[in-house]
């Protein structure tokens, strides 16, 4: 691995960028990929661009771009330069700047540097089925690189279809990866490859490389997928006489098979992240480990601290394991910072999208939700832990008020006695119901016959926050209230 600093651009002047396609949701690889330029620009007091690619205007949507926009401020990985901003180097769209591509496209054809390809699929299907049957690697043999110019023009004026290829040159095509180091490839393998469909119909890495020239960018930071187009998008910048900007590319993202995490991964979006009650916070921490090692045992980092601290030569080449089970250790680190109230607000869609009837001017749910701070891992988890507050009835078997081996009628007699004793009490804090409850459980040497039937007859629940905290919020009605329902079903 080479230092970052190789052929360094002065602070300033560094511009890196964030290209993705909106078609579908935003995916947490292409999060940590924005996550990672951004840390890198900032670092250095350059410029984050964010540039939509959706030259694929059959499968892009301007519902996608707009999860894409959102996600990235919910990140706070707010650009410098986008879709949203004066257009200093914009559009920002690909598909506001067909005309640029169509300028370099002519150059191209008017220095024969790209031809028409007029090539059936079936004709290139049954090419490449050949040529892997020889052990070859599948690439296009050139049947129409030299096609006469009035062959071409008799076979466009007859609209033929057709395609635009870009001639590769035969030599060895190296370039200096700043996480992977010393990187080649042969050109002679490729093949002339196809770089648009039409004269305004450019495919990506013809449009990559017009826009990375046009938008100064100066690094390229982006995942390993993309390394096989690389050498490709440096002869383009050859022949049409662009700078090279400096390369680094990242290790993927792995599921915790090992396999690649993709798009069709329902639960990979950023979007899907967010509706599931992790904090941005979280993510980001999150997402800076994939990949990324700061050399110390420090495992919580700001976006501030990520900043001060990121650099490209602490990034791993090998795959970066998605291990969700962290993410849900930061998430919970993340919820517990926040303060009663702001927690409260935080979950209180999550309430309401369950149908649970919220009174949101009581400082009740302030009190819920505290109870359940520390065991929060996420926010769509509180429906789970605290409905039964919200509930007029609850609705459980009978049998989950038992505790071990009790009969139906020491149940029941375990719940006369706590309605008795509970309906005595004036003073309804968590500490007294405590006292009384504890002593009559050392009385009868069982407190799982006394705290358990009465856990389940106000919760419903198995698992949750102790009894006396329960009761304590639910109030001394509502709580003798559910008493007398568990009995009843005996």
């Amino acid at each position: 691995m080479i230092s970052e600093d190789f052929k360094f651009i002065k602070p300033g002047e560094v511009r890196t960028r964030i290209a993705p396609s909106p078609t579908g949701h935003f995916h947490i690889g292409s999060a940590r990929t924005a996550l990672f330029n951004y840390l890198f620009s900032k670092k250095h007091e350059g410029i984050f661009v964010l540039r939509i690619e959706d030259t694929d205007q059959e499968r892009s949507s301007a519902e996608f771009e707009k999860d894409i926009m959102e996600s990235l401020k919910w990140l706070g990985l707010n650009w410098d330069e986008g879709p949203d901003t004066e257009e200093k180097y914009g559009p920002y769209r690909q598909s506001q700047r067909t005309d640029i591509y169509k300028k370099y496209m002519e150059k191209l054809i008017a220095e024969d540097k790209v031809y028409y390809c007029f090539c059936s699929e079936q004709d290139l299907e049954a090419e490449r089925q050949y040529q892997m049957s020889q052990g070859l690697a599948p690439h296009y043999s050139g049947q129409c690189a030299s096609l006469d110019k009035k062959t071409v023009k008799k076979y466009l004026d007859e609209e033929k279809p057709s395609i635009i290829r870009f001639r590769i040159a035969q030599k060895k095509v190296a370039f200096e990866d700043l996480i992977r180091g010393h990187l080649e490839f042969d050109a002679s393998l490729m093949g002339d490859m196809v770089i648009a469909k039409s004269l305004d119909s450019p495919l990506y890495n013809f449009a990559a490389v017009i826009d990375d020239f046009e938008m100064k960018i100066s690094h390229i930071i982006r995942g390993e997928d993309h390394i096989s187009n690389t050498p490709k998008q440096i002869l383009l910048q050859e022949a049409l006489d662009f700078p090279q900007p400096l390369y680094a590319h990242l290790p993927l993202i792995l599921g915790e098979n090992r396999t690649k995490m993709s798009k069709r991964e329902g639960s990979a979006s950023v979007h899907d992240f967010r509706k599931e009650g992790y904090l941005p916070e979280a993510l980001i921490n999150f997402m800076a480990f994939l990949g990324w090692n700061p050399g110390d045992e420090r495992e919580i980092y700001s976006l501030p601290s990520l900043i001060k601290e990121f650099s490209l030569e602490k990034i791993q080449k090998g795959g970066a394991i998605f291990n969700i089970k962290k993410l849900d250790f930061l998430n919970g680190f993340y919820i517990r910072q926040r303060s009663p109230e702001k927690l409260a607000e935080l979950c209180l869609p999550y309430l309401a999208a369950a149908g649970l009837p919220i009174k949101t001017e009581s400082d009740d749910l302030v009190k819920i939700v505290s109870l359940y701070r520390e065991r929060l891992k996420k926010l769509s988890e509180i429906v789970e832990l605290a409905d039964f507050f919200f509930k007029d009835k609850l609705d459980y078997e009978k049998d989950m008020l038992k505790w071990k081996e009790m009969s139906d009628k020491e149940i029941k007699g375990s719940l006369d006695k706590t309605e008795k004793l509970l309906s005595k009490i004036g003073e309804w804090r968590k500490e007294k119901l405590e006292e009384v409850l504890l002593e009559e459980a050392e009385k009868t040497n069982n407190r799982g016959a006394v705290l358990w039937p009465l856990r389940v007859a106000l919760t419903a629940k198995e698992a949750s926050a102790g009894p006396f905290e329960i009761a304590e919020i639910l109030g001394k009605e509502k709580t003798l209230k559910r008493i007398k329902e568990a009995k009843e079903l005996f």
